[in-house]
């Protein structure tokens, strides 16, 4: 072949790729397609079979590569740029008016604009690009760390595997980004997946929400491409920030990249604009082709984000409105009893299956005995059941009239707990019974998922897939069998190859090098978070001293209070908890560590950090201050002792002039902490 004929090749086949790109967009993205659905296999039919006479040409961002490989062992754990995060809730217009008046008392501005935008009820995921090409996608996870499925994620149309450089530049994108959106499958394609495992007899899928999970999870690619997902872009990040000063300037930005944004959005001025949106899309909800379950509203100037903060795991600048739940009336059957991973017993009602929403439901949460005797339910009594958004159904009230009789079996909740005999127990002054054995079947399945996570132990490559088949074939009945796990244990696992295999090996041996503080966090004590642990860990300077101390010694631990004390030497006086201790000694795990006091500098000394700092983010910043013995707060007082101001500092550094209390900047701040 002459170098002439190669090079037309060449143009012939990136001619046919453009076409099917423009057509892709056309119809994935615009929903406005301009040739038909044969048309367009034919065009895709042409590019495969040049690209087959010619292998050497394919790329890896032709669109016949979206599907491609070999199924997958299981899915990689994969850290996020910056915590993926969920919303606080709104359910009322009060509510939302008090949300937005914190936004204008914590940044001290008057005129601030909204961005509304519809909830879409799917599965938040985060797509990466290095040099315009996609490279990454990963699932939302607990919002640190997620799973890596690019190989699904490439199969959903909507998803772009490459943007030209000049395009990104010309948009103002970086060529290296990431994109945060919504992963859904529309109503439609719920429906018609549904019909086809009805007619081959296979289990059904509860709700959209649920399918779209199932499927960006299947270990085979195959299956994710032949179901129709979609993607909606909400977010735009650069090495873990956002970067247009804007919130309506980054969904056009993404929406003239070529990603599908949803165009039913609108930039709000005040709070009614922002209510009459909401009412809005409440009445023409039923007539989307997707599910959705609110608005979320966000303060539209980005700047502000840092200055606004957050409040436990949720952003101050943006919060959800959900829309009133949906309900039916149906009859208990059963109650039945789960255990969560933390022990917690929940009873569940067994339903006559009722459709509410879309949905059939059959199950339906009673939280706890104190919600079971505040509603007076019965097994046998007709009850109302409502479904909102993604809140499990819940029995509301119980219907009492001549068409609905009432029950007459009363519920009581077990002694033992019903999964594997352990002690369940009350705390005096909590709602909730508990299982206290760490190792309950029930329990371990998640158990083993945050002992193996990043922010743990670290044993990268023991996701969900692998965890489930370890668990299925009682090759780990407990965290402390994991590090009796062999090779040969690992090779009779499906889609387990030697190489594979021995990288979780190498991964579990290196776990045991992590410090003190892991291993306490990896036991899953209740109320021990990662900053507890650490706590405990400086402390007592071992696994032994921590497991055989009294309340009053737990309570001398920094912050540290009854409750959490009462939590932990309730946990190693459990006999089943003390023989997993001594397993996972066995294994060789570090069980002690330094003992060290935090620093006593400005003990007793209260800061508030408003504006932006040049060198540090408000972990950072805080962290400082707390090592140092300080105490951070969000909001100034008579009782505050510094105000650290940054950048375009708001209505805190006036309230700290105004009380007379101490303003200093940045370097100030990093002399006092030493």
């Amino acid at each position: 072949m002459s170098a002439t004929t190669a090079k037309d090749i060449e143009k012939q086949i990136e001619s046919f790729r453009d076409k099917i790109r423009h057509h892709e967009y056309r119809y994935y993205v615009l929903d406005d397609p301009e040739i038909s659905d044969a048309e367009f296999d034919r065009l895709m039919n042409e590019l495969k079979e040049l690209e087959a006479e010619h292998p050497d040409l394919i790329t890896p961002d032709s669109p016949t590569q979206r599907v491609g490989g070999k199924p997958r062992e299981g899915f990689v754990k994969v850290h996020h740029s910056s915590p993926m995060l969920s919303l606080d809730n709104a359910y009322t217009e009060e509510e939302l008016r008090s949300w937005e008046r914190r936004v204008h008392e914590l940044s001290g501005r008057k005129d601030i604009e909204y961005v509304c935008e519809l909830k879409l009820d799917g599965m938040s995921l985060a797509v990466r690009y290095e040099d315009g090409q996609l490279v990454r996608g990963i699932t939302r996870g607990d919002g640190t760390t997620g799973e890596d499925v690019t190989a699904n994620v490439r199969t959903v149309r909507s998803i772009p595997l490459s943007i030209g450089k000049e395009k990104l530049k010309k948009i103002g994108i970086p060529a290296d980004f990431e994109v945060r959106g919504e992963m859904l499958m529309p109503i439609a394609a719920f429906k018609k997946m549904n019909d086809e495992r009805a007619q081959k007899g296979l289990s059904l899928f509860a709700n959209p929400r649920n399918a779209t999970a199932g499927t960006v999870r299947q270990l085979e690619p195959s299956i994710t491409a032949q179901r129709r997902l979609d993607y909606f872009c909400y977010s735009l990040l650069r090495d873990g920030r956002t970067f247009f000063k804007r919130h309506w300037d980054t969904l056009n930005a993404l929406e003239s990249a070529g990603f599908k944004v949803n165009i039913r959005r609108v930039l709000a001025k005040n709070f009614d604009e922002v209510w009459s949106f909401i009412q809005q899309w409440e009445e023409k909800r039923e007539g989307l082709p997707y599910e959705i379950d609110g608005i979320v509203v966000k303060v539209d100037q980005t700047s502000l984000w840092g200055e606004l903060g957050y409040t436990g795991k949720a952003p101050r600048w943006a919060i959800a409105y959900k829309y009133a739940a949906r309900s039916g009336v149906t009859k208990i059957e059963d109650i039945l009893v789960q255990v969560g991973r933390t022990g917690k017993l929940t009873p569940v009602a067994a339903l006559k299956p009722v459709p509410i929403g879309g949905t059939t439901v059959s199950r339906a949460t009673l939280h706890n005995m104190d919600e079971i005797e505040r509603l007076g339910v019965k097994i046998g009594d007709w009850v109302e059941v409502e479904r909102g958004g993604d809140v499990i159904p819940k029995v509301t009230r119980v219907v009492e009239d001549k068409d609905h009789p009432r029950g007459h079996k009363s519920f009581h909740m077990p002694e033992k707990c019903p999964v594997c005999g352990g002690h369940v127990i009350r705390t005096e002054g909590e709602a909730d019974h508990r299982c206290i054995n760490a190792n309950c079947p029930a329990k371990l399945r998640e158990t083993i998922l945050h002992f193996a996570s990043r922010g743990v132990m670290n044993i990268d490559g023991l996701g969900g897939a692998l965890v489930n088949q370890l668990t299925e074939r009682g090759l780990v009945k407990n965290v402390g069998d994991i590090y009796k796990i062999t090779k040969s244990d690992l090779l009779k696992l499906e889609r387990m190859g030697d190489k594979s295999a021995q990288n979780v090996l190498n991964e579990i041996e290196n776990s045991k090098q992590l410090p003190l503080e892991r291993v306490i966090y990896g036991l899953g004590i209740r109320f021990v978070g990662e900053r507890t642990a650490q706590f405990l860990a400086e402390h007592f300077g071992s696994m032994d001293a921590l497991m055989n101390a009294s309340e009053q010694e737990l309570l001398d631990v920094n912050e540290v209070g009854p409750r959490i004390a009462e939590s932990i030497a309730e946990f190693f006086r459990e006999p089943k908890n003390r023989e997993l201790i001594k397993q996972l000694r066995e294994g060789g795990l570090t069980f002690t560590g330094k003992k060290r006091q935090r620093g006593t500098k400005l003990s007793g000394k209260s800061f508030v950090l408003t504006g932006t700092l040049a060198h540090y983010t408000r972990d950072e910043a805080k962290k400082m201050i707390e090592d140092a013995g300080g105490k951070v707060t969000g909001s100034v007082s008579k009782k505050t002792d510094y105000v650290v101001a940054g950048a375009d500092a708001g209505s805190k550094l006036d309230k700290a002039r105004e009380l007379g209390v101490k303003v200093i900047d940045e370097k100030q701040m990093e002399s006092l902490t030493g």
